[in-house]
């Protein structure tokens, strides 16, 4: 992907950081990287460490530890509900965040409406996630029942 992305996109370089600020390496672009990301991040570390952002504005890349790439709620924009009429309460259902992961018990509440991004909605999982991925889909069900769905907005 990264050969593929450098056909059309300029290196741009910029520093990798932890949660604080500190500086512990550099990059060739942001593009290169991915929220949940291990290898390839060029760094010595005492503990493993993972993406667990990207700041455009600052063209950074945010490392830290497996338990900072861990999320117990996000917000999903852009929800289409499939199988049911919107709810008025939060439901609980069974949610999809990456691709052929398997599906986590999680409570859904529905936001207001934004004019911007149309329906949200919050999820509240059981258990912290690894990698939420904002700009990811999350799909929720009740079985085999799709109940909506929905794009990763904000950890």
């Amino acid at each position: 992907m990264s050969a593929f992305l450098g056909q059309y996109i300029a290196p741009k370089e910029g520093e990798i950081v932890d949660p604080e600020g500190q500086v512990l390496g550099r990059h060739q672009g942001i593009h290169h990287y991915t929220i949940g990301q291990r290898k390839g991040l060029g760094i010595a570390a005492a503990q493993p460490l993972y993406v667990i952002g990207l700041d455009a504005v600052k063209n950074q890349v945010i490392v830290g530890d497996r338990d900072r790439a861990a999320h117990l709620e996000c917000t999903v924009q852009r929800v289409n509900w499939v199988s049911i009429a919107r709810p008025t309460v939060p439901i609980r259902a069974q949610v999809q965040i990456r691709y052929r992961s398997s599906p986590v018990e999680v409570t859904v509440i529905p936001l207001p409406t934004d004019e911007k991004v149309g329906e949200r909605a919050k999820l509240v999982f059981d258990e912290p996630q690894f990698s939420v991925t904002p700009g990811q889909a999350a799909v929720w069900y009740d079985g085999d029942i799709v109940l909506g769905g929905g794009v990763i907005e904000r950890l």
